[in-house]
This record gives C-alpha cells, sequence and structure tokens, in this order.
C-alpha cells in the first residue's frame, strides 16, 4: 500500500507541471520557457494521420485499438486563464485536511483506464522528464497531502482514480489558487459552476478553497461530463474549455474522438494541449521509479475545532486567546473576510491543544461598564479593556460613550465606516473598560 500510495502521489505531482498553457508566471512554481505551445511541427500528427502511438493501458487493464475514445479522465473547469497564487502562505493550513477533516467513505471499485502513448502526449512525457523536472518535482512532494483525500472521493464515486491529475493540471495542486478571471481553488471552480455543484461561495464563505468540498463537487462534475460526451478525454476538454466549445467542435467536424477533435482549429490549444499533459502526468504516476520521481509523504497537520458565534473576527479572537492570527486564519482559508458568517454558529479549525484556550476567551464575563449597578456581556478580552460585544440596540456612538473614547477611535480601531452596521455579537475593540468612579 505504501508503494502504491507513493505511486500515484508522485504522478499526480508529476502532472501539475504540465499545466504550461494554462498557468502564468508566479502562478506556482514558474513552469521551463519551454511550452509544448511552442513543439515542433512533427510533435503532432497531421491532419488527418494516424497518431501513431498505442494505448498504454493501466495495470491489469486491456489494451485498447487506436480511434477509439480512450478511457482516461481529468479535466478542468472551463478555464481560458492563468493561474495566480491567492496568498504567499506556502500550503501551511492545507495540511490540516488529514483523517480528522474527512468523512467515511464506502469502498468502491473505481474502474481503470488506459491512456493514450502517441506524438502529443510523449512531448510532455518528455518535457515533465527533462527541462521541468525540478518544478514537477515540487509538485509531486505537494501532491502528497491531498491525493489520499483525492482517490478516496473518486474510488467511493465509482470515477477512475486518475482523474486526480485534473487538479495537477488545473492548479498546480495549490488549494489557494486564484485565476485573473476568477477561478478559484485546486479544482479551479468559477462562482456558478461551484455554486451549482453544491460549494457555498458568497461574500462571506468560499468552499472553493476547501481541498475535499471542492474535489467532491469536481467528481460530480467529471462524472456529469463523462455522462454527457461518453469519453474521459472529452470530458477533460470540456472541464476545461467548456461544455458548448466542446460540443460544438463535436458538430463542426463530426467527429466524437478528442484526437481528432485536436488536430482541427475548433479547439484552443490551451485544451488541445491539457489532456495530453494529463496522459503524460499519468504515465509518470503509474511508474514513478521509472523516470525518477520520488517524494517524502508529508503527514496532515492535527488540528481541533470550535463552534463559535456568528460574526466571530478570527484576528480578534486569536489576539484574545493569545495565538497567532495568521495561523488560525491559514486553518480557516474559506472564511474569506477573516469573519465566521452572521445567521448562525461556525465550527472552526483551531491549532492542535488550543481549543480549550480559545473557548475561555469566547466565554462571556460580567465588568462593570456603566454607571450604578448596570452590568455589560463582555468576553475575558473585554474584562481587560480590549473587546466589548456588540448587544441588540448598541450602537457606535453608545459604544464609545460607555468607555469614554471618540466615535472616531471606535469607528479607526475597527475599521468601520459610515455604510457598517454592526450587530449583536460583534466584538469592538475599544480603549478600555471605566467605571462608573472614573465618570
Amino acid at each position: 500500500m505504501a508503494n502504491q500510495s507513493r505511486f500515484f502521489a508522485a504522478a499526480l505531482g508529476l502532472s501539475i507541471l504540465l499545466g504550461p498553457g494554462v498557468i502564468t508566471p508566479g502562478a506556482a512554481e514558474p513552469l521551463s520557457p519551454a511550452s509544448p505551445d511552442r513543439a515542433e511541427p512533427d510533435a503532432f500528427a497531421p491532419d488527418g494521420a494516424d497518431p501513431g502511438p498505442a494505448a498504454i493501458p493501466p495495470r491489469g487493464a486491456l489494451w485498447v485499438p487506436l480511434g477509439e475514445p480512450d478511457v482516461t479522465g481529468t479535466g478542468s473547469g472551463a478555464r481560458d486563464e492563468d493561474f495566480a497564487a491567492a496568498t504567499s502562505t506556502d500550503d501551511g493550513w492545507a495540511e490540516a485536511y488529514g483523517d480528522g477533516s474527512r468523512v467515511s467513505y464506502a469502498a468502491i471499485m473505481a474502474p481503470a483506464y488506459p491512456v493514450m502513448l502517441n506524438a502529443q502526449v510523449q512531448f510532455h512525457l518528455d518535457r515533465f522528464t527533462g527541462s521541468s523536472r525540478e518544478v514537477v518535482t515540487l509538485w509531486v512532494h505537494r501532491s502528497s497531502r491531498y491525493l489520499a483525500m483525492i482517490r478516496e472521493v473518486l474510488r467511493t464515486r465509482g470515477l477512475p482514480e486518475d482523474l486526480a491529475f485534473t487538479a495537477m493540471i488545473e492548479s498546480g495542486f495549490k488549494p489557494d489558487a486564484v485565476s485573473r478571471v476568477g477561478a478559484k481553488g485546486m479544482w479551479q471552480f468559477m462562482a456558478g459552476t461551484a455554486r451549482r455543484y453544491g460549494l457555498r461561495v458568497d461574500r462571506w464563505v468560499d468552499e472553493r478553497l476547501d481541498p475535499e468540498k471542492s474535489t467532491i463537487a469536481a467528481a460530480s462534475y467529471l462524472n456529469d461530463l463523462y455522462r454527457q460526451f461518453g469519453s474521459w478525454a472529452l470530458a477533460q476538454a470540456a472541464y476545461n474549455a467548456g461544455e458548448v466549445k466542446v460540443t460544438r467542435a463535436i458538430q463542426k467536424t463530426g467527429s466524437r474522438d478528442f484526437w481528432t477533435l485536436a488536430q482541427s482549429r475548433h479547439l484552443r490549444r490551451e485544451t488541445k494541449e491539457f489532456v495530453p499533459q494529463i496522459h503524460a502526468a499519468t504515465v509518470i504516476g503509474r511508474d514513478p521509479d521509472r523516470y525518477g520521481f520520488d517524494f517524502d509523504e508529508v503527514d496532515p497537520v492535527a488540528f481541533d475545532t470550535l463552534t463559535v458565534p456568528p460574526a466571530t473576527d478570527l484576528r480578534r479572537l486569536a489576539t484574545s486567546a493569545g495565538l497567532a492570527p495568521g495561523e488560525v486564519r491559514a486553518l480557516n482559508p474559506t472564511l474569506v473576510r477573516g469573519v465566521t458568517p452572521p445567521g448562525g454558529p461556525w465550527t472552526l479549525r483551531l491549532p492542535a491543544g488550543e481549543r480549550e484556550r480559545v473557548a475561555a476567551a469566547l466565554v462571556p464575563r460580567r465588568a462593570p461598564g456603566m454607571a450604578g449597578n448596570k452590568h455589560i456581556e463582555v468576553s475575558h478580552a473585554a474584562a481587560t479593556g480590549d473587546v466589548h460585544v456588540v448587544r441588540p440596540r448598541d450602537t457606535v456612538s453608545a459604544i464609545a460613550r460607555q468607555y469614554g473614547v471618540s466615535v472616531g477611535d471606535v469607528m479607526r480601531w475597527n475599521r468601520l465606516d459610515s455604510l457598517d452596521r454592526i450587530r449583536p455579537g460583534d466584538r469592538l475593540r475599544v480603549a478600555g473598560v471605566r467605571s462608573a468612579a472614573d465618570r
């Protein structure tokens, strides 16, 4: 099992490199200047010519005659743009998606499928094992954080496990990748498609940045594309270019074979390269030792979870609990504003062993805040004069008067403007708690 895991992880990582036509400089690690978009003329079979190469079947699979639709799976999600890293973090938060973060799946036999080894695929195979070896090695190492989870999701849905190479091509296996047109996450979903497949995308939460949830959505999308086109090669082409473009190419050429469509002018070069890149990565992934690739398995980072109130600010909560705000934020990448959404409680991921500490920072305590016998409910941080927990009917001006500070100070400390509305449960930074004797 260990060897098999290494085998697939290496393959997956390697496929990431195959995104020359899709990845921009600075997106993840830069690719070699040698791009398949500039392949020599003889690297591709001329129109109407037999590609020549035979199909390379997976272990235990039968050889498939040339000309039949290959049953390789992977695709990308209708992307016409390059990738850019969404953050400068080194995927530290992503390692948290370990065994504890995943649901249990019942095992289902996943079908094996053959890959084509023709001139187009061979071009990328040579590139991945040559000029781009360094970056491929890096991506192979990164793949070890997600491969087991992705294969499990695919397998339990009866899909080929090699579809995991899709994420390698789409994003370099980078969960926080963002394209210039707004596609996000490891699987590069546009917002509309993400919502269609059950991902929450709004001003508070973006589940495209959740490796597991986005993988489940991608598996459903790829399965739908396969049912529509009847071929994994066409499904992955549609994932990259969009269903409409592939359908039009089929109508104009009269062929439902991807390799025939790739000889025509009806698909963009990016899509023509996308499919063979995945095939080349799969070839390497199935026998990484043969191509000189290896990787060190990365154990997932342990983490705790805690349910917190609506509109909890991660930075303020972390500071109140004595934690590094960046560490808490990195474990919760789907909270795009760094604040849990209003309207209901939210389950946060926290550094392992810090659950009780954070819970203590959330416990309401009584602290004198007004003249007479009146008291206000505040957190531990508020009791020390740092934070005020907003109550029903509170206003910024009332809070400012209560703590003896100016409205401008409260607005500045909390980055409020005239259009912001505070809500019950919000935690506002204040200068300090003034007792009645101080007034």
